[in-house]
């Protein structure tokens, strides 16, 4: 009888391994079917979300900065158009290098504000101001850094009569 019951153990036990073993493969396919899932998702190019949004940043990036060419390009061809055209009044030599690159030959503005109509107090205080700094723009500074304030005070004086001079030039 313990024969028997041995027996009827070890066919039990045999029993339960062939299920765990058939288990174990059941498994060991899955996961060979999850890796030939992960294979095939690798040769499939995942579309990438942000491109539009990388896009449309760049696309409006490269609007401002045409943008910014066709105002720097307008004003470049108002100072071309002014600078070839006649003075409507002489002005000093150290109004010229100084000053009408970028303020006009006659102080008409063109890259730089128009100065006809200011005062000379007006003028001189802004040349000072932007002289010590504390007023700031770096190509002011660079161009008055230098200077004295007797030249300061003649400019000023000079651009202070710029609209007589052009009042009398279109008389």
């Amino acid at each position: 009888m313990i024969r028997h019951i041995i027996a009827a153990i070890a066919t039990l036990l045999a029993l339960w391994a062939v299920v765990f073993m058939m288990e174990l493969d059941r498994k060991a396919e899955r996961f060979k079917q999850i890796e030939e899932i992960i294979e095939k998702s690798k040769e499939v190019p995942i579309p990438n979300v942000s491109e539009p949004v990388v896009k449309q940043q760049q696309e409006s990036e490269a609007e401002k900065r045409k943008e910014e060419e066709d105002e720097v390009a307008k004003k470049l061809k108002a100072l071309k158009e002014r600078a070839g055209s006649a003075m409507a009044f002489k002005v000093s030599p150290l109004y010229k290098q100084k000053c009408s690159s970028c303020h006009g030959v006659n102080g008409e503005g063109a890259v730089g504000p128009r100065l006809i109509g200011k005062s000379e107090d007006y003028i001189y205080e802004a040349l000072a101001s932007f002289k010590s700094g504390s007023r700031k723009n770096y190509v002011m500074y660079g161009l008055l850094s230098k200077m004295s304030d007797d030249d300061l005070k003649a400019l000023s004086t000079e651009i202070g009569t710029f609209k007589e001079k052009l009042d009398a030039a279109n008389r």
